[in-house]
Parts: structure tokens; sequence; C-alpha cells
């Protein structure tokens, strides 16, 4: 039905046939611009509410204080975006092909790299897919010549309860560290949401499916997930790595390891991914300069060699000084060396530090320098066991 010659319907107007069919469209729609799955829920997270508000009671966020600011706003979608009567929530696997896991976390002299920020940064490509999920909605509305919906996508752009909606609208389950599992997917995907004021056909949850398993909580190397579902981002290897700002706790810093950039341990013991799939999207694959890197080669990078490899990166966010100063750590818990012993002493010269950079610097070369590198340290005995663990759950991608 056109709509130039007849006057539009209201979006409460549609019939229940209508809105079946446009479920299944968006479905369809979502797959066909590369997302592995779409799932729809409504906007009631009100049994989230109290295990966000103890959350944030328990500081639990540290120093992301976006987490706190909005209130309540992120359990109730339709206050950050009014009208909203349904989520769209999407995902796009990011695996990329020769992940190398052990290989990079065996290797003490390379540096590690969250996989999912070895390619281009994922918020402005899928916000801009769920844009087009939006006008693809529209334009079927208009055909039959209902008013135009109101939509907003999100990827973590905005204060969203991401993981329940998903969780709500069928993708999968929250495990035990507190990431969304999906049977097929494992953990290894993007999510985003797309607010809408339609009333489709929601989807029914997956029940959950961790059962007794506690590979998680057990491999964590900075023992973040503090029970069942919870993590304590204050000693979460990503946080630190990423989102702190200053001095990293010098408790964590061995445990850190050669993780440079997050940390992907409870994705790597969890039996769920065994069989996740390869991305097919290739901006999600590891950059040529990022597989398998070197710690000196990345901690001699000047700023402007730093932003210029890392453009379009997530990693370019944390900024040059937070980069050198991850660094200077893995080079600490690394085998002392001439080479790590200069550059890390080079470095300290360097007009491109602060006193934040020098102090992890220090404290490398302390190590270094007056033999205090166990190598049998319980850090590098929880990381063997997570390296045979996935050489051997893992070991296409070992």
């Amino acid at each position: 039905m056109s709509s130039s010659n007849t006057a539009l319907r209201q979006i409460d107007q549609l019939t229940q046939t209508e809105l079946t069919k446009l479920s299944q469209q968006i479905k369809e729609w979502g797959k066909a611009l590369g997302f592995a799955q779409i799932g729809i829920t409504d906007t009631d997270l009100t049994k989230e509410e109290p295990k966000f508000s103890q959350w944030l009671a328990n500081n639990y966020h540290g120093e992301m204080a976006y987490m706190a600011n909005h209130g309540m706003m992120r359990a109730r979608p339709a206050e950050l975006h009014p009208g909203t009567l349904r989520v769209i929530s999407a995902r796009m696997d990011y695996l990329p092909p020769n992940a190398g896991f052990a290989t990079n976390l065996k290797a003490p002299n390379l540096g590690y790299i969250s996989r999912y920020a070895g390619g281009r940064d994922y918020h402005k490509m899928i916000r801009n897919r769920l844009k087009q999920l939006g006008q693809k909605l529209e334009a079927e509305l208009n055909n039959l010549g209902v008013n135009a919906p109101s939509y907003r996508p999100f990827v973590d752009s905005a204060p969203v309860l991401e993981r329940p909606l998903a969780e709500k609208a069928g993708l999968g389950w929250t495990g035990k560290h507190s990431l969304v599992l999906n049977h097929n997917a494992g953990s290894w995907f993007f999510l985003g949401e797309l607010f809408v004021d339609v009333p489709l056909n929601v989807d029914i949850p997956v029940t959950e499916d961790c059962n007794t398993c506690v590979a998680c909580i057990k491999s964590c190397p900075t023992n973040a997930i503090v029970e069942p579902y919870v993590v304590d981002g204050r000693r979460c290897i990503s946080y630190l790595t990423i989102e702190k700002q200053g001095s990293i706790p010098v408790e964590f810093r061995e445990q850190i390891g050669n993780r440079i950039y997050g940390c992907d341990d409870c994705q790597l013991v969890c039996p769920v991914n065994s069989q996740a799939p390869l991305t097919m999207e290739q901006d999600f694959h590891t950059r040529d300069k990022l597989i398998q890197p070197d710690l000196i080669t990345l901690f001699n990078w000047s700023e402007s060699e730093f932003l210029k490899l890392t453009e379009g990166s997530a990693i370019r966010r944390i900024g040059h000084k937070r980069w050198l100063r991850n660094i200077a750590i893995a080079l600490g818990n690394g085998p002392s060396s001439s080479e790590a012993i200069a550059a890390l002493i080079a470095r300290k010269t360097s007009n491109e530090i602060d006193e934040m950079v020098i102090e992890h610097i220090d404290w490398a070369l302390d190590k270094l320098q007056n033999g205090k590198n166990d190598l049998q340290n319980r850090a590098l005995r929880k990381t063997a066991r997570i390296v045979r663990a996935v050489e051997k759950g893992l070991p296409r991608d070992a």
C-alpha cells in the first residue's frame, strides 16, 4: 500500500499478522547485513535493577564513572529513548582466523592483545548496520501505509544493559564470567541494539546451560570473578589495561603477564567456545603489525607511529602513555635480557612519557635487573594451565 494517496495508519494499528511478518523480516534483513543473529525483546529489565544497584554499591565499576552517571536509566530503555516498546538485539561474530591464543600467551616476549581489538573498531561499523536495519523497517512500514517508526541504534554508546537485553532476546545466556554465551558461537561476538517503538513479537530466552562448570572463575588471573556472574571490574585485566587511567596497582602487575590490551582468559577456558565460528568480517581480522607482536618493537613505537598504526582501532583510545605503561609491565614480567633492559632505559629519557609511565618502567627494571622474576610463580603456573586448556580445547585457534 503506498502512503502517497492514503492516510497513514498509526503503528499501533498494525495487525498481528503484519507484526509477525515484520519480526521475521527484521531477522532476514539482519542476516543480510552481516549479523550472525537477531533477537527481539520487550523493555522490562526490572529484575536487573537490584543486581546492577548492588554492583555499583560495591564499587565494582572502579573508575568507570559512566556506569553510574545515569542511575537506573540503563535498565529502562524507554527512559533512554522515549516511546521504545521493543529492543532488537544483534550479535556479530569477531573471532579472527589464526587467533594463536596459546602461541601468544606462552611467549613472554610477545604482547597479548584481546582478539576483539586486533582489527577495526567495531562501534561505528555495527552502529551503521543497525541504522540500515532501522531504515529497512521504516521503508517496509511506509509500504504498509504506516507512520514512520522512531528508532535509535546503540553500540556501547549510551547507558544500555546490553547483555541482559541480549539474553531476553534469545541470543544466549549469561555465563558465570558475565558474558553472553551462545550454543553455536560461544562468546566471541559483539552486541548492538536497535530501540524501536513497534510492538514486534518477542523471542523466547535461552535456558542457562553452564551447569556446574566454574572454569572461567578458576582461570581468571586476578580472581576478578568474585562470585558466579559477578565481576569486580577493578581486578579485571581488561579494566586495568584499558579503563584504568593512572598507575596499575602493584598487586596485579605480575598476574597481567604479557597481556597489554585486554584479556581473553575466561573465554579461552570456556567449553562452549570450542565450536565457535570464525568471523565473516574482514575488518575484524587482526592487523599484520598486531599478529604475535614483539613487545620491544611495540614499546619502541613513537607516539606518531602508535597513532598511525592503531588508526581506526579500539586500541587507540587508551593513548600512547597507557600503551607504554602496559608494555612496560609485560616487559617486566618477561625474561631478563639486555635488549629489554636497554629498551626500558632508553624510553625513560623520552619526552613522550610522564611520571606514571616512568613508575612502571622502574618497576620493570627492578624486576629484570635484580632477578626478581620467579619463573615458577603462581601467575605463570595459572597461565600455563590456560595454555594447556587452549591447546586441548581450541586446537584450531591455539
